[in-house]
């Protein structure tokens, strides 16, 4: 018999993740705003702006963020028109397999015919329209059957600091379906990080997408795959599912339970293990802006390729990345003289000069500031 699609906006849910730290863009992201918090292009932050995107295809009500206690105050505040209990703070961070089962026992309190989507905080995608085809498609598809959706980014650079996906045939639509403006593959296989050789195969094969970390399944699909592949996360989401009628009951069950559930990602718990995978193509313009290197792909640049959102001069400066995030009283001229390739950003409590090529050392610099009693207070 043919699944037919749940097409009610209620059976829809998205799950959004929010936990992440986003140190490789201290000093303005700190522990208690990190990232996805902070209005690092434009008027809103990239939480808030990740959430204006779903919301013409799904009800306020059946958004959920999942965060961590330290961030979850300023979430709430963030996200007034969500329900106080729809942003759910884990008592530890255990990775992105224990908070997708967190989220899918959620939303099977509600509905067990729901379908989810679970996507991050952090991303920048100006294309909204054309993203919410791709994601509205997928619903669909999700809806329909026992399939896993991911959608995977068309690259347009050898990158290697992302995971790929390498896709077979394009499918065809169910049976009964109108063909999806969406062009949904196979996937074949879910790759590492490559080196750089071996990412320009991959862009030139023209087979291989960027694995994104944007999941649409099904709750009976997601169990189902947990129950396959990761039975202790399968029992675990029985137990959450139970509890998770109750704010107050799910709270008091995660204090006990979550510190001792194993540390996985989704994509090696499930995904890279998972036959039914299907790759729905994002041909939407993205990026995950991972560190301050990617701002330079956001900001127009000047005649010398430096990229400024602060009151900025220089003499003999290129390829520079300024940016400063003090209070308004509080800025004054950033000026430099024959720097090249660098990265400054001011704070009014602290300020960051790097190489570019070293960027993804602040990481390193964050955890030693930590460490120091005197400056942990800027982390």
């Amino acid at each position: 018999m043919k699944k037919t699609s749940s097409t009610n906006p209620k059976d829809r849910f998205v799950i959004i993740m929010a936990g992440g730290r986003g140190e490789r863009f201290w000093p303005v992201s700190r522990e208690k705003t990190p990232k996805q918090l902070i209005k690092l292009l434009g008027d809103t932050s990239f939480l808030q702006q990740a959430v204006a995107r779903v919301s013409p295809l799904v009800p306020h009500e059946n958004i959920f963020v999942i965060t961590n206690a330290v961030q979850a105050p300023e979430v709430r505040k963030q996200l007034p028109k969500l329900p106080k209990e729809n942003v759910v703070a884990e008592p530890v961070g255990r990775d992105t397999c224990a908070a997708v089962t967190l989220g899918a026992a959620i939303v099977g309190a509600r509905s067990t015919t729901g379908v989810m989507a679970v996507l991050p905080a952090d991303h920048v995608i100006p294309e909204e329209k054309k993203f919410q085809t791709v994601l509205g498609d997928c619903f669909d598809l999700a809806s329909r059957g026992q399939a896993i959706v991911t959608i995977g980014i068309k690259p347009n650079e050898p990158a290697t600091g992302y995971g790929y996906i390498h896709t077979g045939n394009e499918l065809p639509p169910p049976a009964g379906v109108k063909k999806y403006k969406t062009a949904m593959f196979k996937a074949e296989r879910f790759v590492e990080k490559p080196n750089y050789e071996t990412a320009v195969e991959y862009v030139n094969s023209g087979q291989y997408r960027w694995n994104a970390g944007m999941f649409i399944w099904s709750f009976v699909t997601v169990t189902n795959g947990l129950e396959a592949h990761q039975p202790e996360m399968a029992a675990a989401c029985h137990r959450w599912f139970e509890a998770a009628k109750s704010p107050a009951r799910l709270a008091k069950v995660l204090a006990k339970e979550y510190p001792d559930i194993k540390k996985v990602s989704i994509d090696y718990a499930l995904m890279e293990k998972a036959q039914n995978v299907v790759v729905a193509d994002g041909s939407f313009a993205w990026d995950d802006l991972g560190s301050w290197n990617a701002l330079a792909h956001h900001v127009k640049p000047d005649a010398e390729g430096n990229c400024a959102v602060a009151d900025f001069i220089h003499v003999d400066a290129a390829r520079n990345i300024i940016y400063d995030a003090r209070s308004k009283d509080r800025r004054t001229p950033i000026c430099i003289v024959g720097l090249r390739d660098s990265i400054i950003v001011q704070t009014d409590d602290a300020t960051l000069v790097a190489h570019k090529s070293q960027s993804q050392k602040i990481k390193e610099l964050v955890k030693k500031l930590s460490e120091d009693a005197r400056l942990k207070r800027v982390v």
